[in-house]
């Protein structure tokens, strides 16, 4: 982290400053030994500490001292990123004596900095400092903490959330700090509970992404009788992109993902071929990049958040969650993008986060640092994977069942992979038998013309086959082609009594954008562009 971020996050606002935004905000007096906020406690202000002092600290995990993390003083900024997500406080504030504060919600500090952008700007970039700070790892200062093993899937699902969500944490396996686990059974853990996660208010044994986020403040309630403009369904560019535009013309824009923000391209290690990015720039890097440019703007994203039907009703549509909640939208934009096939293996449900993944990012590569791993696929995403892999010092096979890499890689990807002595593509290729006790070790692979087979070692199995959208769950509303993909605009045959607008689906208010729509690209670049279109088409629906 640059010696420029770290002086960003620690800015103090002039007296000029101060007057400028005290419209926007309430002042408070604040009695000595008096709590600020604590941690825990949701829907937080932006504090500028008029007069007084505060110290900030946090509660550490079970056998550790609470931490002072600093002090803050006249002028100096209490607040994180969070103001602009909802997420719980994970540090407190207390008053040393008798302070006076300026406290700005949410709602002005988005007032703020659309109508003051100097200023606005300066705040919103002192948030995105201090999270920045955070998520390289200062210790005093994480959100969470996970305890659990690399070979489990259910620590690698909440590590790999934390990471895609972008929250302050840390992640301890017991392989590397066995102590870590003699403090935890001094709080009554069994080995049989892990992986935990330790909030400053909690710790959860075992538990699902959607419990852990509901502890972190990151899923979004609406109200019943709210009505919002737009809810886009899917966080990967597409839903993103539709995100960005819908917040920054004014639309109330909500993003639903069943995962984390991201989608595939989250996953990917380096992306080459988008435009304004010379050289490369990784899937988790640009989906970070446009979900702070989505929030900044006024759009709330809340994951995971799993949409299981969509219903008309009066001038829009009723969204129904998982958890049978529900959301009241006029429009809708269907980002929900594709899920990579699964091998018909016996065992692979057993080896699924132990060995076998479907995303090669920093989190698979550490848990497989140098051992052998083959990519099971020939697509751009493959490629990228094994590249990545390759970089880490794994020894990498790509198996695929044609006979060359041509017909379904781009070029520079190809060109990349002769050129690495650390990968080996095994064409003609299928892989029919996985091997391990607990944990993936070995596999075995047929030669499809001779059908000769031979074992090798494999610590992980990385699968890039195909792809399925996820449109099941609106196949009987929707109209969609023989694959599953949605059909939009001119490709719609089911529309009686109305001609559908650019990337409307059979049902009018209804639009769809991204990998999961009949005929796009499937391409980063060409999914921006259609979430960002269909804002256009959205627009021209809800126009009187």
């Amino acid at each position: 982290m640059s010696d420029a971020t770290e002086e960003t996050a620690y800015t103090s606002l002039d007296p000029d400053q101060i007057d400028r935004l005290r419209p926007y905000g309430r002042v408070l007096q604040v009695p000595e030994g008096e709590l600020l906020f604590r941690e825990g406690d949701t829907d937080l202000d932006l504090f500028i500490l008029l007069e007084g002092e505060f110290v900030l600290g946090r509660i550490g995990m079970p056998g550790e001292q609470e931490l002072e993390i600093g002090t803050a003083a006249a002028g100096n900024i209490m607040g994180e990123y969070a103001v602009l997500t909802g997420e719980a406080a994970y540090i407190h504030s207390r008053a040393v004596v008798r302070s006076e504060v300026l406290a700005v919600s949410e709602p002005a500090l988005r007032e703020l900095m659309a109508s003051d952008h100097d200023l606005g700007d300066l705040l919103f970039a002192v948030l995105v400092a201090r999270r920045e700070l955070q998520l390289v790892g200062d210790l005093a200062i994480v959100a969470l903490t996970i305890v659990g093993s690399r070979h489990t899937s259910r620590t690698l699902e909440l590590v790999g959330y934390a990471r895609r969500m972008r929250v302050a944490h840390r992640w301890v396996d017991p392989e590397d700090d066995p102590t870590v686990y003699d403090r935890l059974v001094s709080a009554g853990v069994e080995r049989s509970e892990l992986p935990v996660a330790v909030t400053p208010t909690v710790m959860l044994r075992r538990p699902t992404v959607g419990e852990l986020a509901a502890q972190l403040g990151l899923l979004y309630h609406p109200t019943s009788l709210h009505i919002h403009d737009v809810v886009v369904v899917g966080a990967g560019p597409a839903g993103l992109a539709s995100a960005v535009y819908g917040a920054s013309e004014g639309l109330d824009t909500v993003v639903l993902d069943s995962r984390s923000v991201g989608g595939q391209a989250g996953t990917s290690s380096r992306i080459e071929n988008y435009v304004g990015f010379p050289t490369g720039i990784s899937g988790g890097e640009l989906a970070e990049r446009a979900s702070l440019q989505a929030q900044r703007l006024g759009a709330r994203i809340t994951s995971p958040a799993s949409c299981s039907s969509i219903d008309a009703v009066c001038d829009g549509y009723r969204l129904t969650l998982d958890d049978d909640s529900t959301l009241m939208s006029r429009t809708v934009v269907l980002a929900v993008g594709v899920q990579y096939r699964k091998l018909a293996l016996d065992r692979l449900a057993e080896f699924e986060g132990a060995g076998i993944y479907y995303a090669a990012t920093e989190l698979e590569a550490r848990v497989c640092g140098d051992s052998p791993v083959t990519v099971v696929g020939g697509g751009n995403s493959a490629g990228q994977a094994a590249i990545y892999l390759a970089q880490q010092g794994a020894e990498v096979t790509i198996a695929i069942r044609g006979e060359s890499l041509i017909a379904s890689m781009s070029a520079y990807l190809i060109d990349r992979i002769e050129a690495s002595p650390h990968i080996e593509v095994a064409t003609g290729t299928e892989v029919t038998k996985l091997h391990g006790d607990g944990r993936l070790t070995g596999i075995t692979r047929t030669d499809r013309e001779t059908g000769q087979t031979t074992s090798h070692d494999c610590s992980g199995l990385f699968l890039f086959i195909g792809a399925i959208p996820y449109t099941d769950w609106v196949s009987g509303l929707i109209q969609l082609d023989d694959r599953g993909f949605i059909l939009t605009d001119s490709s719609v045959t089911d529309s009686p009594g109305y001609k559908p607008l650019a990337y409307e689906t059979s049902q009018p208010g209804i639009f769809a954008a991204g990998d999961a729509r009949a005929g796009s690209m499937k391409r980063v670049a060409a999914a921006v562009g259609e979430g960002s279109s269909a804002i256009r088409s959205v627009h021209q629906h809800l126009a009187p």
